[in-house]
């Protein structure tokens, strides 16, 4: 069984960071260590949260982990909330990767042209220094401007993003997958690049009439597990566009549904069962 550490928050309540990581991936037949970074009452869509930050926590944790010789197959980052986290990330993907392992950042910081309000252009600079040391970033397109100090353009043409592809891969990672990515009328999806060979791929699916706070970090896990089910990164980008859509469609169609989180739960089904096939 592979095995991966995911490193990022806990919202207790509200579908994202590792509570959409740890089930999702388990449930893709990979052990999941965790670190988390802080600890949230909610996520930040609801007022008044609670947050408790665990950064004294990690070097701690990294350092009884070396102790013990435990190795993994992945490291994946999703939501960090300060540059000592990013230095954190930064020496634990020094210490922890070996030629046979993968190190995959999810550089959750900004979406629809804006910065997350606990953010600025300098933190944005400071995670593409963690992008450049990775293997695989999944950023949307507004985190990729801002770590490549390009023009936010929230109408574009397959040139602009081709072009904003390159820039990430000039930072220093191997494979980029900018998600949110849409070049016609009703469709979204996701768009690739792989310095090695300089090859492009797209993959789009339906745009549903809703979105909802998570889905980013619902495709980064699935795509980090497909991949250590021995996907190619394109086979688990779809996989993951696919799961995060199938989520997504549940959720408008649940009378119930919660506005701050999609269903994926329930999709989890569908989930394995792609990766019998």
């Amino acid at each position: 069984m592979k095995r991966i550490v995911t490193v990022q928050d806990i919202s207790c309540v509200g579908k994202c960071s590792l509570t959409v990581a740890l089930p999702i991936i388990s449930a893709m037949g990979v052990e999941t260590a965790i670190i988390p970074t802080a600890v949230l009452s909610t996520h930040t869509m609801f007022s008044e949260f609670t947050c408790k930050d665990l950064t004294d926590q990690i070097t701690p944790i990294t350092e009884h982990w070396k102790r013990a010789s435990l190795g993994f197959d992945a490291i994946y980052t999703g939501y960090l909330g300060s540059f000592e986290q990013i230095d954190l990330m930064i020496k634990m993907f020094s210490d922890f990767k070996t030629e046979k392992s993968l190190t995959f950042v999810d550089p959750a910081m900004a979406d629809n042209g804006k910065l997350y309000p606990a953010f600025d252009e300098a933190f944005a600079k400071k995670m593409a220094s963690l992008c450049a040391v990775a293997d695989i970033i999944v950023p949307n397109i507004t985190e990729a401007c801002f770590m490549t100090d390009t023009e936010y353009k929230a109408e574009y043409d397959e040139e602009y993003v081709k072009a904003l592809l390159k820039k990430l891969s000039d930072l220093g990672a191997k494979i980029c997958l900018l998600t949110g990515v849409s070049f016609e009328e009703g469709k979204t999806g996701v768009m690739g690049y792989e310095k090695a060979t300089g090859e492009y791929f797209y993959y789009s699916h339906k745009k549903h009439s809703r979105s909802y706070h998570g889905t980013g970090d619902v495709f980064s896990s699935t795509c980090i597990g497909g991949i250590m089910n021995g996907l190619s990164w394109k086979d688990a980008a779809v996989l993951a566009a696919d799961y995060t859509s199938e989520c997504i469609r549940l959720t408008i169609e649940d009378p119930n549904g919660n506005d701050y989180g999609v269903n994926f739960e329930q999709a989890i089904p569908m989930l394995v069962e792609r990766l019998k096939k």
